[in-house]
């Protein structure tokens, strides 16, 4: 199979192959990776460098004689340049390549065809930084744009003075980071200086393609090369010795040209399914959040059933991304909270007369200094009414259902992993200790940071860190599964101008106004929640598991397509 019909014939593999970018940072937004758009960029690379990409032609020299031209050139740059060489030269002959290569081509050591040199750094660098018309760009890792091959400014400059400690750069040079964005290449568009952070490739003029050169230290053959020398280190870090030592299949020169050109179009190719893949997403998207929409708009339970059996003939087309079933328990959630997944009995006990038991529960909780609730609140006008009340429940604050007050510090020596007493902060359990704090389960309230206001239950016994609130509430009036539901569906995050970070207090939770349910529906509504949301997950991982057999995919095409 030639390397187009490779690409074009798995084209809905490559962009229906998709994972979820971690979480665990703030800004991720649960947006995805194009896995399989991924693949298909590192397997045109790969096959670039192997010489499956294009046609061997009779009428290209030889590298095998391109490489005796080379070879003395790399070395006029190193005396031009002033360059050290190391202290025992590497071999003009072929070394051995891990892989086969066409026949016109030749394995050599990296440094048989380029220059190699660490930058460096004036220090401190502050005495050195300037913003004088004379000053010389000082190149930094930050001044690479994501998806550009080529840097073409600086954002800051340092004094003439500077070029002593460091190294001099011009257009054309390729530059290889070495720390932080571990091995990754750029072309020179502009004349400055490196740090330390980054390494010189310097080629002969007219001898090698400095874009193929780019490509070939893109590949993952060299990204997989750079990483296993750096194996072991503590940070990952190149240096010019390692980088020295990288076997280059080289190919003739009119071919690497050729080579440039076939993985330019490629990676267009690539851009535009990407896009296009982008699109059909972000307008998924949209389809989503509409439809949904349509649920959270009913009048009440009848209509609300007919908009979902709508909704629920189409899941198979709807809920392809876990996005999607996201959006999905979110809109469960709120309609549940809303009154609008169960039927309102009259007969039942109201919730205004059970805010009066829960008022008089809360009052014990206070009385025997288990914990404070906050001070006292205004009137609930109808502008705070977050949606209409139906029958029978009562609208409140929070500070009339809950008392909040921080766990307790532990360090990080004193948990372990081996089990035991779950250790409960911001994000749930993050180790285990020998002690708890809590001997039932707890509601527990993340209070800081990215999971500031994700709610948790606790096991019988747990230790509640101060990351989080231990949530006391009226045990015999107040459903604790209800309570978790109701919690999960209010915004408790709140941004503190006099922090860098997400926090809440009962300043900001104890005012919040919710509509509670009688104590008999809050039962039925918890078990309809439970019911839906277990639905959602399993859908979830249908679709997690399909998303890997296509990952899977793509990874056994392109394995299939190098061996």
């Amino acid at each position: 199979m030639s390397a187009r019909e490779l690409i074009t014939e798995h084209l809905d593999l490559w962009t229906g192959a998709a994972t979820k970018k971690s979480s665990s940072g703030r800004g991720s937004n649960g947006k995805v990776e194009l896995t399989g758009v991924k693949k298909l960029r590192e397997l045109i690379l790969e096959l670039a460098v192997r010489g499956l990409l294009t046609d061997q032609l009779s009428t290209d020299e030889p590298a095998n004689k391109l490489i005796e031209k080379i070879i003395p050139e790399v070395k006029q740059l190193i005396e031009d340049g002033r360059f050290k060489v190391p202290k025992e030269p590497r071999s003009n002959s072929e070394v051995e390549g891990p892989f086969k290569i066409p026949q016109t081509w030749f394995w050599c050591s990296l440094d048989r065809i380029a220059v190699i040199a660490r930058g460096g750094s004036p220090r401190p660098i502050k005495a050195y930084t300037t913003t004088g018309p004379n000053g010389l760009n000082w190149i930094k890792i930050g001044d690479a744009r994501k998806g550009s091959r080529l840097i073409t400014e600086a954002a800051e400059k340092i004094i003439p003075e500077g070029l002593r400690k460091t190294r001099m750069v011009y257009p054309g040079d390729l530059i290889l980071s070495n720390s932080m964005s571990f091995g990754q290449p750029y072309i020179l568009d502009i004349e400055g200086c490196i740090h330390d952070g980054w390494l010189l490739l310097r080629t002969p003029e007219g001898l090698v393609d400095k874009v193929f050169l780019y490509y070939l230290l893109l590949s993952p053959y060299a990204m997989n090369a750079f990483t296993d020398s750096a194996a072991g280190a503590v940070v990952q870090n190149l240096n010019a010795d390692k980088v020295r030592l990288l076997q280059v299949p080289l190919p003739p020169l009119e071919e690497q040209h050729r080579i440039v050109q076939k993985v330019d179009e490629l990676m267009a190719l690539c851009d535009r399914l990407e896009q296009q893949t982008s699109d059909q997403l972000e307008a998924h998207e949209t389809l989503v959040d509409t439809l949904l929409g349509t649920l959270i708009q009913s009048e009440n339970a009848t209509e609300l059933a007919d908009n979902w059996a709508r909704l629920a003939a189409h899941f198979d087309t709807l809920l392809t991304t876990e996005q999607s079933i996201d959006k999905l328990k979110q809109t469960i959630l709120q309609l549940a909270v809303m009154g609008r997944l169960t039927q309102q009995d009259p007969a039942e006990e109201s919730a205004s007369v059970l805010l009066g038991k829960i008022a008089d529960e809360m009052d014990q909780l206070t009385a025997n200094k288990r914990t404070k609730n906050g001070r006292a609140l205004p009137p609930i006008s109808d502008e705070e009414l977050p949606f209409e009340k139906p029958l029978g429940w009562e609208a409140t604050r929070l500070h009339s259902l809950i008392a909040i007050s921080s766990g307790d510090g532990l360090t990080a020596a004193e948990m372990n992993n081996d089990g035991g007493v779950p250790v409960f902060g911001g994000n749930g359990v993050n180790g285990f200790h020998d002690k708890a704090n809590v001997q039932e389960p707890t509601l527990v309230i993340g209070r800081v940071g990215y999971y500031c206001g994700s709610i948790h239950i606790t096991p019988e016994k747990a230790w509640v860190t101060d990351n989080a609130f231990i949530t006391r509430y009226a045990r015999e009036h107040l459903s604790q599964r209800y309570l978790y539901w109701l919690l999960k569906a209010t915004n408790l995050k709140e941004q503190d101008n006099a922090t860098a970070q997400p926090v809440i207090s009962g300043r900001k939770i104890y005012p919040i106004v919710v509509i509670i349910a009688p104590r008999l529906e809050q039962d039925r509504i918890s078990k309809k929640i439970d019911e839906l949301m277990a639905f959602c997950d399993q859908l979830k991982e249908r679709l997690n598991q399909a998303g890997e057999t296509r990952c899977q995919l793509a990874e056994a095409v392109v394995e299939g397509a190098l061996n």
